[in-house]
């Protein structure tokens, strides 16, 4: 195959397969395996559609990292299970993000997570570090920072896997209407709930792009908003609220911001002819009666 690198956010498809498909879809034993099917499924599509060069499969060793969570308290705080402080996972999904990924493993598929950070910035760390062009799964936004000529993103939305758009810089700018690398600042700005970022009060999308395209950076924001005269579109009101969340804006952004030097050369993106251990594919596909699927799978693979 001579496509792109696939770099897969390993968790928003196995998130999205548990979510989407019902619960009843059982393995022999009657446990769901509903999330293993969908990522197989989803997986088997991508490899189809986009004829990749290499697939990796970046994990979340710390989906919540103490020096983001110093930045902002906040951070992802919803998503925190109160009683143990770790993050909350259905109880039949966790076995089957094990299953899983025994059968990356028994593939041969490179499974990246680093202690200390995120899939996010494992996935930044190979997309600035590969050479050739690569193409990143994801349905979080603030990976859009990572698109350049070379890496596209491809967003998981609403729709199979046929619907999802492919973002390069130009769809960047026409979806969001900044580019790849304003993208972050405008983040900052508006916030976003979903990681415990509350954004600057009274800045929504349209305002923080509108924000953003006049002055380039959130630096150069500040420091009109700190201005004794104000152009359009900064009212007294807008300036006085950034003026006071500038603390917030600096950790948000540090906050949001990939980073892109993890040690990740020394791992192969190849896709394997066959599977490093056929007996371990076999009886994990055989314990979750994913046999099927993941038989599909080997056969996109192999074109």
């Amino acid at each position: 195959m001579s496509g792109p690198l696939l770099i897969l956010d390993s968790a928003t498809l196995y998130y999205r397969g548990f979510y989407a498909l019902p619960q009843k879809m059982v393995a022999p034993d009657g446990s769901p395996h509903n999330a293993i099917r969908g990522f197989l499924s989803m997986l088997t599509k991508l490899m189809s559609i986009h004829q990749p060069s290499g697939i990796v499969a970046a994990w979340d060793n710390d989906w919540r990292p103490a020096w983001r969570v110093e930045l902002i308290p906040g951070y992802k705080t919803h998503r925190v299970e109160m009683t143990t402080g770790t993050e909350e996972i259905p109880d039949t999904l966790s076995p089957q993000i094990d299953a899983i990924a025994a059968l990356l493993d028994a593939w041969g598929i490179a499974r990246i997570g680093i202690d200390g950070f995120e899939a996010d910035d494992v996935i930044a760390s190979i997309a600035a570090q590969h050479q050739g062009d690569s193409l990143v799964v994801t349905s979080d936004r603030d990976l859009i920072q990572v698109v350049t000529d070379r890496v596209s993103l491809l967003l998981q939305v609403t729709g199979g896997v046929e619907a999802w758009p492919v973002l390069d810089p130009s769809g960047v700018m026409a979806k969001y209407g900044v580019s790849p690398t304003d993208y972050l600042a405008m983040a900052a700005l508006r916030g976003d709930p979903s990681d415990g970022l509350p954004g600057v009060a009274g800045i929504g999308d349209k305002t923080a792009c509108a924000l953003i395209t006049e002055y380039g950076t959130l630096e150069n924001l500040v420091a009109a908003a700190s201005a004794t005269s104000f152009s359009k579109p900064l009212t007294p009101r807008l300036a006085e609220r950034i003026c006071s969340s500038t603390n917030y804006l600096d950790a948000a952004l540090a906050v949001i911001t990939a980073e892109t030097r993890l040690p990740v050369s020394a791992w192969s993106f190849d896709v394997p002819a066959e599977p490093v251990d056929h007996n371990a594919l076999n009886n994990v596909a055989e314990r979750w009666g994913v046999e099927k699927y993941v038989a599909e799978l080997l056969q996109a693979a192999l074109g």
